[in-house]
C-alpha cells in the first residue's frame, strides 16, 4: 500500500499519485533557461548574504538541489556547515525539519511510528522528521549506524516504509546534511552505502581574511540568518528541476561518464570505485550546471568540474594511498588527466531561443 503525506498543508493521507508532481512540456526554450538561471541567482544571493566569500559553494548547493540529489557537507566544526543548509532552506518557501543527530537518536525518531489509537482501535501513523522537502541533518556522523541507515529508502527512493505501508514524500525532497571529520570524537563513519546516496560532497574551507573580516562586522551583533525571507516555493523548484530534465546529453558524454566510472574501478589506488548509481547522479548535476550556465546541453567541462565532488565521497583509497597521503580527491584528478575527452562535441550544442 502506498500513501502520500501532505507536506503542503501538513497533515493528512492521499493515494499516491507520482504522476502529479511533473510538468509537462517538450523541447526548451530561451526563456526557461533565463526563468532558470534568474531564480537561481536569486537563491543563490539570498543565502551569500549569511555565508560570506563561499560562491562556489552556494552554487553547489543549487546544483544538487537541480538535480534532484543530497548535499553532504563535510568540515571541521564552525566553519558555517549548518549555516549553509540553514540558509538554503529558508530561501525556499516549503516544509523544511531539523534533524539533531546523537548517539541515543532512534530510527523512528526520523522515518515516523505507528501508535495504537486506542479510541478508534486502529494503529495511526505519526510521520517523522523526514517527512519535509528540505530536511536538515546537524551532525549525522553522531548518530548510530543504525539510525544514519534509517535514511537510506527516502534518500534514494522518496518513501518511507513503517509497518508494511509505504508513504510517498512530496517533491522536492532534498537531504543536506552535516558531518564532522571521522577521526573527531564521537563519531561515527557513514557506511558506503550511506555515502553513495549523497550527490556531492562539499567542505567549507576556512574563509579568506576579507571574508571573514566581512562576517565579523555583519554578525557580530546579531544574527543574519534569521533576516532571511523566502524568495522561491517548492513550485518554482518542481519547475527547475524539471527545466533541468530537459537538458540534453550526448552520447559522447554519456560515454565520457562511462570511462571516468571504468577509470575508478581499476585505478591502483582505489579498493572501491564509483557505483552506477555515481554515473546516473554526475549526469544528473552536469545537467543542473549546465543549466545555470544558461546551455541546454552538457559539455565535458559540466562533468569535469563535478567529478571531484561527486566521485570522491563514494571511493575507498587502498592502504597504500592512504599511508602515502593521497586523497580520493587526488586520484580524482590523475584519473581525469588520464581519461580521453570525447572524440566531439555534443550535436545539440546551440542555445534555442
Amino acid at each position: 500500500m502506498e500513501r502520500r503525506i501532505g507536506t503542503s498543508t501538513g497533515s493528512g493521507f492521499s493515494r499516491a499519485d507520482p504522476s502529479r508532481d511533473r510538468l509537462s512540456g517538450a523541447g526548451l526554450t530561451g526563456a526557461e533557461l533565463d526563468g532558470l538561471q534568474e531564480s537561481a541567482a536569486r537563491i543563490s544571493a539570498n543565502v551569500e548574504q549569511v555565508i560570506e566569500g563561499k560562491p562556489d559553494v552556494v552554487r553547489l548547493a543549487l546544483v544538487v538541489l537541480l538535480a534532484e540529489g543530497h548535499l553532504l557537507i563535510e568540515d571541521v566544526p564552525g566553519v558555517g556547515k549548518t549555516m549553509l543548509a540553514k540558509a538554503l532552506a529558508r530561501s525556499l518557501d516549503c516544509s523544511v525539519r531539523r534533524i539533531q543527530f546523537t548517539p541515543d537518536l532512534l530510527p523512528s525518531d526520523v522515518t515516523g511510528v505507528s501508535i495504537f489509537d486506542q479510541e478508534s482501535r486502529e494503529f495511526e501513523f505519526k510521520p517523522g522528521a523526514v517527512f519535509a522537502n528540505i530536511v536538515v541533518g546537524d551532525e549525522i556522523n553522531r548518530a548510530s549506524p543504525k539510525t544514519q541507515s534509517a535514511l537510506l529508502e527516502a534518500m534514494e527512493e522518496r518513501q518511507v516504509s513503517v509497518d508494511g505501508v509505504t508513504y510517498l514524500l512530496e517533491t522536492p525532497f532534498m537531504v543536506i546534511a552535516t558531518q564532522n571529520p571521522i577521526e573527531m570524537e564521537g563519531t561515527y563513519p557513514l557506511p558506503e552505502a550511506q555515502r553513495d546516496r549523497f550527490t556531492a560532497r562539499v567542505s567549507m574551507g576556512y574563509p579568506s581574511a576579507a571574508a571573514e573580516l566581512a562576517m565579523l562586522e555583519t554578525h557580530g551583533a546579531g544574527e543574519p540568518i534569521h533576516d532571511l525571507e523566502p524568495v522561491a516555493d517548492a513550485l518554482e523548484v518542481r519547475k527547475l528541476v524539471e527545466v533541468v530534465r530537459g537538458i540534453h546529453v550526448s552520447t559522447e558524454v554519456h560515454q565520457y561518464v562511462v570511462a571516468l566510472l571504468a577509470a575508478t574501478r581499476t585505478a591502483p589506488e582505489l579498493r572501491l570505485g564509483a557505483s552506477p548509481r555515481a554515473g546516473l547522479q554526475l549526469v544528473r548535476a552536469a545537467r543542473a550546471s549546465a543549466a545555470l550556465d544558461g546551455r541546454d546541453y552538457v559539455l565535458p567541462d559540466d562533468v569535469q568540474g563535478l567529478a571531484g565532488s561527486v566521485l570522491a565521497h563514494r571511493l575507498l583509497p587502498t592502504a597504500e594511498a592512504q599511508v602515502s597521503r593521497r586523497t580520493a580527491e587526488e586520484v580524482v584528478a590523475g584519473l581525469l588527466e588520464r581519461t580521453p575527452l570525447p572524440g566531439r562535441m555534443p550535436t545539440a550544442a546551440v542555445r534555442r531561443r
